[in-house]
Parts: C-alpha cells; structure tokens; sequence
C-alpha cells in the first residue's frame, strides 16, 4: 500500500495540534459565567477568532489522525485504532465547542443572554452529558494512543510519556495553579507534534516488544 498521503496527514497533525495549544492560550477565561459574559462583550473580535481556530483546530487533528496509524504495527494496531476512533469523537467536540464559544458570543452581543441566565445554562444536564463525554473521549484517546506507542517503540519515550502527564494532569488540575492548567495544554500539543514528525520520518522501531 502507498503511503503518500501519510507526510500531508502528518504536517495537518502537527498543526492541528499546536492551533489547538493556541487558541487554548488565547481563550479569555472567568471564575464565574458573570464574568465571562464580561470577557466576551470586552473582547467579542478576540472570542471570535478564537472560535475560528479551535475550528481549524479539529479538522486539522481529524485529518492528521490518519498519520498516527503509521506508528502502531503489529499487535498494539488495534489498541492504536481504539484510540484513534475515541480521539476523532475528542476532536469533533472542539468544533462542537467552537460553535457553541461563537453562538455564545452572538448570544451576549446582542444583549439576549443576561448574567443570572449564563449559569443555569452552563449547568444544564443536557449540555454537561455532551461535555463530559467530549472531555472522556478526549483524553480516553490520548490515554490508549500514549499506551499503544509505549507498546510499539516506534517514537521516543518521551513522546507516550508527554501523553500519560496530560492526562494525569486532569484529575489535578484542582490542585494545580490558574495558570499551570492553562498552559499544560502546550504538553499536549508538543507531544503530538512529535508524533507527526516521526510518523513524517519514520525510523526503526526504537524499542521492540
């Protein structure tokens, strides 16, 4: 089978996951809805590009998935597809996300969401059941796809091990200060950059099973 496409799926990977790392960064957060509806009447252009990115974002790791495959042969290939399906379903709830952060931006811009209103929307079970399991699949796939490399040997230690902080850093993220949970994002995003520039150049298997 060729695999031209894989250099292309791997530089969409590589992007769509340091697009991600910024809009993260970008995004103005509150400690309350109150605050955040003010965020979004003061910065209602920035709310709106941010939104575009995260959107560019997801397509872009969808597409990059792809390239991941390359990099589990053999018996972890099935763990490898297992994570990948669950981060597509991950990926497809940033777009999700983009286009619930710009109907909340046209929501406040025109005056028709007040401050009480925000938290009893935010606190709906409908929109928690879609979140959450949005979050779960999210980092259910990095989870399998940081086991499924470690397995395989095909990539860095540090790599699957990058992965494996990201996702312990979500049960601690309680614990751990405003700004140190807002940048473990940038965790994430080298990782999975550098699984697109291995999958782009693939080497021996470095540690085999």
């Amino acid at each position: 089978m060729r695999n031209d496409w894989v250099p292309a799926s791997a530089a969409l990977l590589v992007t769509g996951a340091m697009a991600l790392a910024l809009a993260s960064l970008l995004t103005p957060t509150g400690s309350s809805g109150s605050e955040t509806l003010q965020l979004v009447r003061e910065n209602d252009n920035r709310w709106l590009a941010v939104s575009a990115i995260y959107f560019l974002a997801a397509a872009m790791l969808i597409l990059g998935l792809p390239s991941v495959l390359v990099l589990v042969p053999g018996p972890g290939r099935y763990v490898g597809m297992s994570a990948v399906v669950a981060l597509a379903i991950g990926f497809i709830g940033i777009a999700g996300y983009a286009m619930l952060l710009v109907f909340l931006r046209a929501l406040v811009v025109t005056d028709a969401i007040r401050d009480k209103s925000i938290n009893a929307v935010t606190e709906e079970a409908g929109l928690l059941v879609f979140l959450y399991g949005w979050i779960v699949a999210f980092y259910l796939g990095e989870l399998l796809l940081g086991v499924a490399l470690l397995r395989a040997g095909s990539v860095p230690r540090w790599i699957p091990l990058l992965m494996l902080l990201h996702v312990l850093m979500l049960p601690l993220g309680a614990l751990l200060p405003n700004a140190v949970s807002k940048w473990s994002i940038l965790v994430f995003g080298l990782a999975f950059a550098g699984i697109g520039i291995r999958s782009a150049n693939p080497a021996p298997t470095l540690r085999p099973r």
